[in-house]
């Protein structure tokens, strides 16, 4: 199902989740991606498979993190633990399983 949200509301809502996950710094993108299958990286990334790449990549993922990724991930990301690892990887097969499944 495709929910009809107008453009405007929906940029509303992806800029107050972009304010809010550059806020909280604390919430680890290895954490994200475990619980919902998804990021900040994949933020930026869906940011620049929607320009059809006339946003890099790079300036996407800047976008969202509000500075460089690399700045980003040296100031706020500690090394995954092998718990976050597996939670991630279940997550991602559990994303995969479901977009079969709306296919």
């Amino acid at each position: 199902m495709t929910l009809d949200i107008e453009d405007r509301l929906a940029a509303a809502a992806f800029r107050r989740l972009v304010e809010h996950l550059q806020m909280r710094s604390d919430a680890q993108n290895i954490d994200l991606m475990g619980l919902a299958g998804f990021c900040r990286n994949c933020l930026g990334d869906w940011v620049h498979e929607a320009s059809d790449g006339a946003i890099s990549k790079e300036a996407a993922r800047e976008a969202v993190h509000g500075m460089p990724a690399a700045d980003w991930k040296a100031q706020h990301q500690s090394p995954a633990t092998p718990e976050q690892l597996a939670r991630m990887d279940a997550s991602l097969a559990l994303n995969a399983r479901l977009r079969a499944e709306r296919s």
